[in-house]
């Protein structure tokens, strides 16, 4: 089998696993030109095989845990060096990386920063402070923004870029802890700080009752306005992609957007069922995307912002 096909066979079963892994993210990489698609699709792949094979789910689902959480991380970290070593691993996902990573000049560090994220789940970590999170939030999130900039063709060497690239994956992450707080704690998952969940006078059997949710808002509310931050700080950044990209992260960030300030509007009833961001309001905040597209980059700093190590 030559490379060429190879290659066309990973790209396959990775459109394959975001296609049931993710209809968003699947909808979204339409707006990219093939060669981007592409890639996207690669590093999705195994983005979404760390996170299962640390949950042991499935395509993120719930599944059969065939290891514990530990020897499942290890089990990642092995195969992703072998993939980065440019040896087969026998898994489409791993190898995936392998390609996405050499055809996009991601740096290892990049790799390993997201990786991280994976070794704290696997650990059993919670956050302590408001760093801790933002910390956490980088490590799951923020490095995926790092290594989706440089898939989009940003310079590895554009830090500010990059680092903005990172903001939005933090405001992604910390809307998805608003909207889930209840659920990952029933799953025994905290990832609100200790320090605000001891102000808060509430502890992790409360958190998990939705009928607590008028004592819970106000911390999903104080998540909300963080990720309000990175999000303007990576709207800038956005406007400096191509303009095919251009137009899908700022969808995608209008989205996570609206996700956040759903919860903040329901208050106390945000977990009594999941809240979700329907089709029709999707397609608006696509066609507000599509204007912001076209507009002048906005002006926000990055001072008081969490930043990752140089």
């Amino acid at each position: 089998m030559s490379e060429a096909t190879d290659r066309a066979a990973l790209i396959n079963e990775a459109q394959a696993i975001i296609a049931l892994g993710s209809k968003s993210f699947r909808s979204a990489s339409a707006l990219f030109d093939e060669r981007t698609r592409e890639h996207a699709w690669l590093l999705y792949a195994w983005c979404r095989a760390c996170d299962d094979m640390t949950d042991g789910q499935q395509l993120g689902h719930s599944g059969k845990r065939s290891l514990g959480p530990k020897a499942a991380h290890r089990r990642i970290v092995a195969l992703t060096e072998q993939a980065l070593s440019g040896e087969e691993t026998g898994h489409a996902a791993f190898d995936a990386i392998g390609v996405v990573a050499g055809e996009c000049r991601i740096p290892r560090r990049a790799i390993d920063d997201h990786l991280e994220g994976f070794a704290l789940d696997a650990s059993g970590w919670t956050p302590k402070t408001e760093d801790d999170l933002l910390r956490y939030c980088f490590h799951v999130a923020g490095a995926v923004g790092v290594m989706m900039a440089l898939v989009m063709g940003v310079d590895p060497a554009d830090r500010d870029t990059l680092d903005r690239a990172s903001d939005l994956g933090i405001a992604f992450q910390l809307a998805n802890i608003a909207r889930d707080i209840v659920a990952d704690a029933r799953e025994g998952r905290i990832y609100l700080p200790g320090i605000w969940i001891d102000e808060a006078g509430l502890n992790a059997e409360e958190l998990a009752d939705p009928r607590n949710g008028a004592r819970i808002a106000p911390l999903a509310e104080r998540l909300v306005r963080l990720s309000r931050q990175y999000r303007a700080s990576a709207q800038v950044g956005a406007r400096r992609l191509p303009i095919r990209c251009r137009l899908a992260v700022l969808a995608a960030s209008n989205v996570y957007g609206a996700i956040g300030e759903k919860v903040v509007e329901r208050g106390p009833n945000a977990w009594a069922s999941r809240t979700v961001v329907s089709d029709s309001e999707k397609l608006e905040e696509f066609a507000l995307a599509l204007v912001q597209t076209f507009w002048p980059a906005p002006t926000a700093r990055r001072e008081g912002l969490w930043t990752r190590a140089a």
